[in-house]
């Protein structure tokens, strides 16, 4: 349950002081790049001492009612510590696999190649979770643009997760959390429209940008073998991974807000793993506080009082697109599944996508940005980055045109949280 703002709660100029601390945080983390964790672990104590001493939470004031909060928002913050965490280790298994080195042999030459590798990416996601398809494609472009990789195809990787992962339940945090609410997963599935014509939009001229900064290597090492054990492992990991999601959502449903399942088993899985293939334990303390970053924001995210969203349209997903650039997705998912009258699969891609505008706009982004450091300049994301934007504007319209809007009529909370089964049953 979001928090709930009272009539007596402080404002400047009608908006909620816990708002305006994000927004200085948000806009610290623009302009101190260089110093991002910090920037956002100083506005996360703000809005936390903030609402301790004067607004308090749902489940209560002071420090029992944070001390609540987090106890109820400790899963995802786990699943999501885990996952980041895991998939930095799978993608380094698979970029020692040596199957980035092959790729050429089988790429097309020229932009055409760095555009087949962002709907691989894009297919990865479909069924995998988002991050999971970021980092394997960030592995393969550092290999096969020899570790010079463009900031903006960097963000087109970072969208092609995004827009893979909006249009199925399996491949996206908040399309996950509609169908555990009871959205059929065709509802969603109707995203796959503007994700196929945002991926062309966006993929094209990444494309086109990453072959003029450093073209794909010409050919592969003639004497590369496989490291057919680590394929196998990443294999493992993603099977493990992909059964336990869907083990969970399609059974125990009501379970998956209880206890971090999926970032779990893809620590089983690495765990067991080890006595095939040590898995490169250096890379944890970077990704452990770039993990740290996002979770603070997602933390901050989940104290504000986001429940005040306008009324379920178009024109509000058109918007939340937008929110969800510089606002984590997750709580603003849950809080418009609680408020329902929404067409899920507009809410679905525009959250998922929208946040590829900025880098810590969605999780997917902010892994990429351990593994790419550079990319951690607002600026320089959305100028080297600007057809991502573009991709959004085109691919909503073409939703609207083809698609069109047809809101769910309001149900109860009740009906909301009806298991899957239940609801392809109907």
């Amino acid at each position: 349950m979001p928090p709930v703002i009272s009539a007596a709660e402080p404002t400047v100029f009608g908006v909620p002081v816990e708002f305006i601390f994000f927004a200085l945080t948000l806009l610290g983390i623009a302009v101190f790049h260089h110093h991002t964790l910090r920037v956002s672990l100083i506005g996360l104590a703000a809005i936390a001492i903030y609402k301790i001493a004067f607004t308090g939470f749902a489940q209560g004031r002071g420090i029992g009612g944070f001390v609540a909060h987090l106890a109820h928002e400790w899963v995802i913050l786990a699943n999501l510590l885990l996952l980041l965490m895991g998939f930095a280790l799978l993608s380094r298994h698979f970029e020692k696999s040596r199957v980035p080195n092959l790729l050429p042999r089988y790429l097309p030459h020229g932009w055409a190649g760095g555009f087949t590798l962002l709907v691989i990416v894009w297919v990865l996601s479909s069924f995998l979770d988002n991050i999971a398809g970021a980092l394997i494609g960030g592995a393969m472009a550092h290999q096969l643009f020899r570790a010079k990789v463009h900031v903006g195809y960097i963000a087109a990787i970072v969208a092609a997760s995004n827009a893979g992962g909006a249009w199925s339940v399996l491949g996206d945090t908040t399309t996950t959390m509609m169908w555990i609410a009871g959205v059929a997963p065709s509802q969603v599935f109707e995203a796959i429209i503007p994700a196929v014509v945002a991926l062309f939009v966006f993929g094209l001229p990444a494309a086109i940008q990453q072959h003029r900064y450093a073209p794909m290597i010409a050919h592969a090492h003639e004497h590369t073998r496989i490291d057919w054990a680590r394929v196998g492992i990443v294999g493992f990991i993603l099977a493990l991974a992909l059964a336990t999601n869907l083990a969970v959502n399609t059974r125990f449903p009501h379970h998956a807000e209880r206890f971090p399942f999926l970032g779990v088993a893809v620590w089983v899985a690495i765990a067991a793993s080890i006595v095939i293939r040590r898995p490169d334990w250096e890379l944890l303390p970077r990704s452990f506080r770039g993990s740290l970053f996002l979770l603070a924001l997602v933390l901050c995210a989940s104290m504000l009082p986001v429940e005040k969203l306008p009324t379920a349209s178009w024109q509000t997903a058109f918007g939340l697109g937008f929110v969800s650039a510089v606002f984590d997705n997750i709580p603003l998912t849950a809080v418009a599944i609680k408020q329902g009258g929404y067409d899920w699969g507009f809410l679905a891609y525009a959250v998922g996508f929208g946040g590829s505008m900025i880098w810590f706009g969605s999780s997917s982004g902010v892994a990429l940005a351990n593994m790419y450091p550079e990319t951690r300049s607002v600026v320089r994301w959305v100028r080297r980055g600007w057809h991502i934007p573009l991709a959004y504007l085109a691919s909503f319209a073409v939703m609207l045109l083809t698609v069109k809007w047809h809101s769910e009529t309001p149900r109860t909370q009740t009906a909301r949280t009806a298991a899957p089964h239940e609801m392809r049953a109907q």
